[in-house]
């Protein structure tokens, strides 16, 4: 995966601020309706809606209108490019890391010697 997919850039932005991350979290519980998601942000309801907005474009999250009631859902499977790209992080990290132990033994080694 690149390093700089639009997609992965849509998503951290979307999860860089806390409104956005309490919304999400409630969501992972079950749909919700735009009110509820707002009532404990303490924002406004056109705020609440940009904040939705953003997690809509990174594809968090998806909203269906019924009347004058919208409720919104998780989406959880447009995580996984985050889930990717911190395996490749991670993988690349532990073999620097797995280098730098094996160079440090070696040091270690012929010091005694």
């Amino acid at each position: 995966m690149s390093n700089h997919d639009p997609d992965l850039s849509l998503l951290f932005h979307a999860l860089a601020d806390p409104t956005r991350r309490a919304m999400l979290t409630r969501l992972a519980a079950g749909p919700a309706q735009v009110t509820e998601l707002a009532g404990p942000t303490g924002l406004r309801l056109p705020t609440v809606m940009r904040h939705l907005a953003v997690l809509a474009d990174a594809g968090l999250v998806s909203t269906a209108k019924d009347g004058r009631v919208r409720t919104c859902a998780l989406n959880p499977q447009a995580l996984a490019p985050i889930r990717g790209w911190l395996d490749e992080q991670r993988a690349i990290w532990e073999a620097r890391l797995d280098r730098m132990d094996s160079y440090v033994l070696a040091l270690m080694k012929d010091r005694k010697e």
